[in-house]
């Protein structure tokens, strides 16, 4: 006997149906994996993640104006908890299942969740991802940006392109509603390797709104039609971890905190990350 699968997308009894809800059951009756409601967020909910947004964006758009050479990364995480907490958010990072700082940065082979310290001074040549979460009346909205340090290598530069490349085939992917993750993974992983890059496979993006890390997973490779579909009132990340070398990664043996994820071949890597509300019309930019 077959196994009975749960369904997921459940309409209230006494509703009648939406064009929404009747698109979504058609989906899941195909197969295909669906998000529950408690995903789809409610015009007030949304409202709340924008202007989380709005702050998270404006907290990155500081560190631009005051990155350079010879500062450490533990002053970009200065500047990040000064310039939330003054206009009253909150940095998510700070103390997340122990993790120590306001913001991640992440330095040339280091793919994500670089701790800032003041032993690590910025050089001419480096690239940074720079990676803001930020609570506002206890909504969220999550961005990162990459930096590079005065003039790098050309082909430092050029993954650095690749990866703000493959961000914007995600989101143009999501340019209509009822597209599937692994739609969006495809594409992604396509123009990577296309350009003799790699998409990391070990962490993905992810919701977000109501907490730091909701459903669904997002991953930047897979295969189209998988995955889950993405319909309105959804927020979601998309941020691909893109390497000049092998998608292998690794936890970096001399971080005492537990958090950092290197490389593993030692080549660098870019991200770059926003925030997305999904519409009827296509994605929404909530943080950049």
């Amino acid at each position: 006997m077959a196994k009975k699968v749960k369904q997921r997308w459940i309409v209230p009894d006494g509703i009648v149906p939406t064009e929404m809800d009747k698109r979504i059951m058609e989906f899941e009756a195909r197969g295909k994996i669906v998000p529950t409601r408690n995903l789809i967020k409610t015009p007030e909910q949304i409202e709340g993640i924008r202007k989380a947004g709005v702050l998270n964006t404006a907290v990155l758009d500081k560190v631009a104006e005051k990155i350079k050479a010879g500062m450490s990364t533990l002053d970009i995480d200065k500047i990040v908890y000064d310039y939330t907490t003054s206009h009253g958010g909150i940095p998510a990072p700070l103390n997340y299942e122990g993790f120590p700082c306001s913001c991640c940065t992440s330095v040339n082979d280091v793919v994500c969740h670089g701790v800032p310290a003041d032993w690590e001074i910025l050089e001419e040549g480096d690239i940074i991802n720079v990676d803001c979460t930020t609570i506002v009346d206890g909504y969220y909205a999550d961005a990162s940006r990459m930096f590079v340090i005065g003039k790098t290598e050309p082909s430092w530069q050029r993954l650095v392109d690749v990866a703000w490349e493959c961000l914007k085939i995600g989101e143009q992917v999501c340019g209509t509603p009822y597209v599937f993750v692994g739609d969006m993974g495809n594409a992604i992983a396509k123009h990577a390797h296309k350009n003799h890059c790699t998409i990391v496979r070990d962490l993905c993006g992810h919701g977000i709104g109501l907490e730091f890390h909701e459903k669904p997973d997002v991953e930047h490779y897979g295969h189209k039609g998988t995955g889950m579909l993405l319909v309105p009132g959804m927020t979601f990340t998309i941020e691909p971890m893109v390497n000049m070398g092998h998608w292998d990664v690794c936890m970096d043996d001399e971080d005492e905190t537990g958090w950092v994820v290197l490389t593993d071949d030692g080549l660098p890597s870019a991200q770059w990350e926003h925030t997305y509300l999904m519409t009827e019309n296509g994605v929404e930019i909530i943080s950049h």
